[in-house]
């Protein structure tokens, strides 16, 4: 079976992938420095999957230790999740947020076209829409100027990964566009675990809950929408690992560039997704307002069908297995992941 090289693979949607990868019978490689993850997920896959997954500590922006996997083994394949992702902290560090992002799939890029890897599957973002001028948003709604740095980074690797596939035919690019990926493993073991101040609705949720913060910041509760807070299309990150698993299928028997929305298709205001948490912790969740945050869309979610007609996925976790499981993860590991 195939060897997939997974960068980030000891991130939160990385690490499961590498495990719905495992299951699929893939042999993943995690690829990793650690700047947004922990080495005890390491030893949490190999519970889950009843072995351990080879692993290199590396940074994606250093040509030699890339290549360094690629002479100890043949890799058929690359999911490459390795980068920086917070929306409000690429606004004050953009420099930063380029170098990782950008210059770092360009290394990546180059190693793979060195030794002859032709099969690429990139973590992008519905970010790429910017402000949609319609919701639900499909793979043909333009891809505008980001509303940040982070955003922006993901069209300009997009457009690379786009532009190296023209200069050579043979490689198959996949860029899957998710929406806003919640939920943890059902064991409990693996899970969403950001370090300081969480960036993302849900893992701030489950840290209310547990008691590591105070109270939700709501950022704005004034937009053109029916509870005036922003809409998402939030989905359950085993169903996105397993949405990986079915591009990484189509990708290695396919050249050419293929682009595809991951999402449910609902959308979900901010006090939707409160409310959906409250329910399954059986207690009010204290939230307040705050103002507007730099860089947030008012509404967006998907149209997931192209992924349904051409990969035969479809998201089947709703919204109360996305928030129980969320919930179990943080009860069970209330500090997260402790090294």
């Amino acid at each position: 079976m195939a060897t997939i090289l997974v960068t980030g693979g000891a991130g939160y949607i990385g690490s499961h992938t590498v495990i719905e990868l495992v299951k699929a019978g893939y042999e993943p490689i995690i690829f990793d420095n650690f700047s947004n993850a922990k080495p005890a997920v390491l030893a949490r896959i190999k519970q889950i999957c009843g072995r351990s997954v080879p692993f290199y500590a590396g940074d994606i922006r250093v040509y030699e230790q890339l290549a360094q996997v690629f002479k100890n083994h043949k890799i058929d394949g690359v999911i490459h999740f390795a980068g920086l992702k917070a929306v409000g902290e690429s606004v004050k560090k953009p420099l930063e947020y380029y170098d990782v992002n950008v210059n770092g799939s360009r290394v990546l890029l180059q190693v793979m076209s060195d030794f002859g890897c032709k099969n690429f599957i990139f973590s992008s973002s519905a970010t790429v829409y910017g402000e949609p001028d319609a919701v639900p948003l499909t793979e043909d709604s333009p891809v505008k100027r980001a509303n940040c740095p982070y955003g922006q980074t993901k069209v300009d690797v997009e457009y690379m990964a786009q532009e190296l596939q023209i200069a050579h035919p043979e490689f198959s690019i996949t860029l899957l566009r998710y929406f806003n990926p919640v939920g943890a493993h059902e064991s409990g073991l693996i899970g969403e675990d950001p370090r300081g101040i969480p960036n993302n609705l849900m893992p701030y949720l489950t840290q209310v809950a547990v008691g590591r913060l105070e109270c939700l910041s709501i950022f704005g509760n004034d937009y053109p929408t029916p509870d005036g807070t922003c809409i998402r299309d939030y989905i359950h990150v085993v169903d996105l690992a397993v949405g990986h698993v079915a591009a990484l299928k189509h990708c290695l028997d396919n050249a050419g560039v293929h682009i595809y929305n991951l999402g449910t298709g609902n959308g979900y205001s901010v006090l939707d997704m409160v409310k959906a948490f409250s329910k399954a912790i059986g207690r009010e969740l204290p939230h307040k307002f705050a103002p507007r945050r730099a860089g947030d869309v008012v509404s967006c979610y998907a149209d997931p069908a192209k992924a349904k007609n051409e990969l035969g996925w479809v998201a089947t976790h709703t919204l109360d297995d996305m928030t129980r499981d969320a919930y179990n993860w943080q009860k069970n590991n209330p500090n997260g992941y402790e090294d």
